[in-house]
């Protein structure tokens, strides 16, 4: 199901929180979203919350604003002001600058994050006033573009990017306003899409919670080979469905596939298993029984 996520709740929150509303356990999300932000999480509920790991690894669009010149120890409009440092920079400086970011890059994760080292997260760390040395992680810029320009002493920046998982869009700005000199930090972050997903099919919590009390769930709840329609399918005929149900592996091998992709394995529209190629067939990663 996609929910919009409102701003001030973590991600877990939502989980949380839908656990409730279906009286069910086992629900997990397709990427966190920090507090502050809003927008589109995929959720799943039951067996396919194993499919959650192939929307992970679907491009993520994000709208946002970012001001210049304000830097923030969780580089977001949630954290404590650490500087602030006129950047009375020009729209076209702002522009050329983002370009420079579209492409592989290489981000230092924030302090302030979920992120595991050495069995802590980074940002029960940050709460104990330690800093620790983090790794360049790399990521991929799809696509940067700038939507809004205020110019000011502290310019605000409207943009729209399109990024690979494990991407930081706070990183990204504060990063974005480095390259001009300063800093920068977000003030707002909306995500609008997980590949062809969109907030515009999500619901609400309270929409989420109305649907649940007059049992109308089914209204917002994706079919597995729904949710994961940006995935290549394979459609196997009746007398393979038994072999694919047990995990056999699969001799044929799409032609529009390359070694290590996956493929969702289809029979009349269901979604029997997730399979990966390995160059010279398929082979079973997840098995919906």
């Amino acid at each position: 199901m996609l929910v919009d996520k409102p701003s001030g709740w973590t991600s877990h929150d939502v989980v949380a929180k839908t656990r409730g509303i279906l009286r069910e356990r086992k629900v997990g999300h397709a990427g966190t979203l920090d507090p502050m932000a809003t927008g589109l999480l995929v959720l799943a509920v039951g067996r396919v919350t194993r499919l959650l790991r192939f929307l992970q690894d679907l491009p993520k669009v994000y709208e946002g604003t970012m001001m210049l010149g304000v830097a923030t120890d969780t580089l977001d409009a949630d954290g404590a002001v650490l500087s602030r440092e006129e950047m009375p920079v020009s729209q076209a400086e702002v522009e050329a600058a983002m370009k420079r970011f579209v492409g592989d890059i290489h981000q230092v994760p924030p302090m302030v994050s979920a992120l595991k080292i050495d069995g802590r997260r980074l940002h029960e760390l940050a709460r104990e006033g330690k800093e620790v040395e983090r790794a360049p992680r790399p990521v991929t810029i799809h696509d940067l573009e700038m939507t809004d320009f205020s110019p000011s002493n502290y310019p605000e920046v409207g943009f729209r990017v399109t990024c690979s998982k494990g991407t930081y869009v706070r990183t990204l700005a504060d990063d974005i306003g480095r390259s001009l000199g300063g800093h920068a930090h977000l003030t707002e972050l909306r995500r609008t899409n997980n590949g062809s997903l969109s907030v515009s099919e999500a619901v609400s919590i309270e929409q989420l919670q109305a649907h649940a009390d007059a049992g109308t769930m089914a209204e917002v709840l994706l079919t597995p080979a729904s949710a994961l329609r940006d995935v290549v399918g394979y459609e196997v005929d009746e007398p393979l469905v038994g072999a694919v149900r047990n995990g056999v592996a699969i001799a044929a091998n799409p032609t529009d596939v390359s070694e290590g992709s996956f493929v969702r394995v289809m029979h009349d529209g269901e979604l029997l298993a997730m399979y990966r190629s390995n160059g010279s067939g398929l082979v079973a990663e997840v098995v919906l029984s």
